[in-house]
């Protein structure tokens, strides 16, 4: 599906502080000139908001995100045309954003000037790279996006959503002609995803036709969410009947034959695809990566660079991790002891459904607690509520291990935060509470939630997104915890430091895979060698970096610059230093560039300074 141009990339921006004065002409009144300054303002945010609200109501996908119904049996357009559409609207809308004076625009509103601009820049300038992707991958894509929308976000209250269900079911058709079209289109210019992620991508497109109506046996998985939530309605068995049959004849002669010809195009993709797995492989990949990194990070930061902390953080935790073997009495070296903690069954729950329950059960609690303190930590707090969740059967195998969604701006749905628990030997139990603090509280849902519930910042704002500081914010609510006297267990210590130590290998393989020419399984070695996860870990983890060029990059990246503006902070407050008042000024401007951020802080220190 085409990526929405109101999500704002992940940019550098300079944040240019200081209302600025407007030079008075003799002729102009002091009252005059405030209206022309408020004028302007007005201007701007009036841009935010119809520019904001158009791109939303051009897709029907995120108009269901956000709770809309209008277009609520339709999907996106894919097509190379829409593409270039919006690519043109983009042009216009940054012509547009430059005919407003940004002298007269407050301090507020020159921050979303300022991102707004970077962020319709950089989507021009993109624009060459839109192939440089896999549009269908074991990590994500429209094969495992339709099955998972429809099951998670299309909410049927009444007959006429039940309704748009089926017509987004009969319009599956069309989303798989527009994607196998973009496929060859990336075929034919070189760019095909590595041999190992077809098996994925098939399997999981052949789940979706698996079961009735396709077949005899249980309800296929759209079809068993489509009677479970036509179950709750309160109509007449006709009408449900009706309702059912609509559905299963979609099913059949939409949805099976699309899978079907999209599994017959992949067995075919898979024979011209090879064992190269980073993106030098791609057209001019050694700048299309160097730009990834730089929208991923929003730093200038190279991957040489980038690798070289990536080593040095490794080679910290390693030692922390030294100290925790000894206060255990574990006897033998680091690597013993990682093979201890990743093989002793002690720290692992049985592959059966009382052990996945009991690990949701005690996920669960550990934010259930964290929600209890959340006043030693924060002055805002968010009104959506988030849930613990199961990663759904069909895209179990090929999904991560963990990941949160987030809540409906309307309250109709909270915020989850999803693990996954079909393999239990890659979720161990020394993990589990930071990895809770990390997807749900106070991580994402109190980073996300806040961010979409703010007021006075536009929407553009609210619902965009930064990598490095959203997945910065995470990691760092992973180390924040420690400092409230919690991961009691020196286990449970180990499993947050085994959990930072991933992200700084990151750092090393990403850029090892993409821009040294690792190869796949030098990655999987190093992940093996320095850390104590399952192997299968290791495994995922690299193919989601082949995959995603630079995204992984920005967890540590992001983590360490949050702390370095507390620390900063810190030792210019002394005193006068809050931890909540640090975290309200982190939170309550919503995702933003790194630097950004860092021009935050530094005001806040200098105001508490004069104060």
């Amino acid at each position: 599906m085409r990526k929405l141009t109101f999500i704002a990339a992940a940019v550098s921006v300079a944040l240019l502080s200081g209302c600025q004065q407007m030079q008075q002409q003799p002729t102009t009144s002091p009252s005059a000139q405030t209206q022309i300054v408020q004028t302007e303002i007005d201007k701007a945010n009036a841009f935010f908001e119809d520019t904001f609200n158009r791109d939303v109501m051009s897709s029907p996908v995120y108009q269901t995100y956000m709770g809309i119904k209008k277009d609520y049996g339709k999907w996106d357009d894919g097509s190379e045309e829409r593409a270039l559409k919006d690519h043109q609207q983009a042009k216009d809308d940054l012509t547009a954003l430059q005919a407003i004076n940004r002298e007269q625009l407050d301090d507020a509103t020159k921050v979303s000037y300022d991102l707004k601009k970077q962020a319709l820049e950089d989507s021009i300038a993109d624009f060459k790279w839109r192939y440089h992707n896999y549009p269908v991958n074991q990590m994500f894509g429209v094969h495992s996006m339709i099955p998972a929308f429809l099951i998670n976000q299309h909410q049927i209250a009444d007959v006429s959503d039940a309704n748009a269900y089926i017509s987004r079911l009969n319009g599956v058709t069309s989303v798989i002609d527009q994607l196998i079209t973009d496929l060859e289109t990336r075929a034919e210019k070189g760019i095909i995803a590595p041999k190992f992620v077809f098996p994925h991508v098939i399997d999981s497109s052949k789940n979706i036709i698996h079961g009735a109506p396709f077949e005899l046996g249980d309800d296929s998985t759209l079809l068993a969410d489509f009677k479970r939530k036509v179950a709750k309605l309160e109509i007449t068995d006709n009408e449900q009947a009706r309702l059912l049959d609509d559905a299963e004849k979609a099913l059949k002669t939409a949805v099976k034959p699309s899978y079907s010809k999209l599994i017959n195009y992949l067995a075919q993709l898979e024979k011209r695809a090879d064992n190269r797995d980073g993106a030098w492989k791609f057209p001019d990949g050694e700048t299309f990566y160097n730009n990834a990194l730089a929208r991923t990070t929003t730093t200038d930061l190279t991957a040489k660079e980038i690798h070289a902390i990536g080593l040095s953080e490794v080679a910290r935790i390693h030692d922390e991790m030294r100290t925790i073997k000894d206060t255990v009495g574990f006897a033998g070296d680091l690597k013993a002891f990682m093979q201890f903690m990743k093989t002793d069954k002690q720290f692992y729950y049985p592959n059966t459904e009382e052990g996945k329950q009991r690990y949701l059960d005690e996920a669960t609690a550990y934010i259930n607690n964290m929600k209890s303190r959340l006043d030693e930590l924060f002055i805002v707090k968010p009104k959506a509520d988030m849930i613990v969740k199961r990663v759904e059967a069909f895209r179990e195998k090929a999904a991560g291990k963990a990941f949160y969604q987030q809540p409906a701006p309307d309250g109709s749905r909270p915020g989850i935060y999803y693990a996954n628990l079909y393999d239990m030997e890659a979720m161990p139990t020394y993990q589990m509470e930071a990895l809770a603090y990390h997807e749900g509280i106070p991580g994402h849902h109190m980073q996300i939630a806040i961010a979409q519930e703010l007021e006075g910042v536009p929407k553009f704002r609210k619902f965009g997104g930064y990598t490095a500081y959203i997945e910065g914010w995470g990691l760092y609510s992973e180390f924040v915890p420690k400092e409230m006297g919690l991961y009691e267990d020196p286990y449970s210590d180990f499993g947050r430091l085994s959990m930072e130590l991933w992200r700084a290998c990151r750092l090393v393989v990403d850029t090892g895979i993409h821009a040294m020419q690792w190869t796949r399984q030098q990655g999987i070695d190093y992940y093996v060698n320095n850390t104590p996860n399952a192997t299968s870990d290791g495994v995922k983890m690299v193919e989601r970096h082949i995959v995603m060029p630079s995204q992984a990059t920005a967890y540590k990246v992001g983590m360490l610059k949050i702390l370095e503006l507390r620390d900063n902070a810190k030792t210019q407050l002394g005193d006068k230093f809050d931890i909540r008042e640090f975290h309200d000024v982190v939170l309550k401007n919503g995702a933003v560039p790194l630097n950004v951020l860092e021009s935050f802080v530094e005001k806040w220190v200098a105001s508490k300074q004069a104060a």
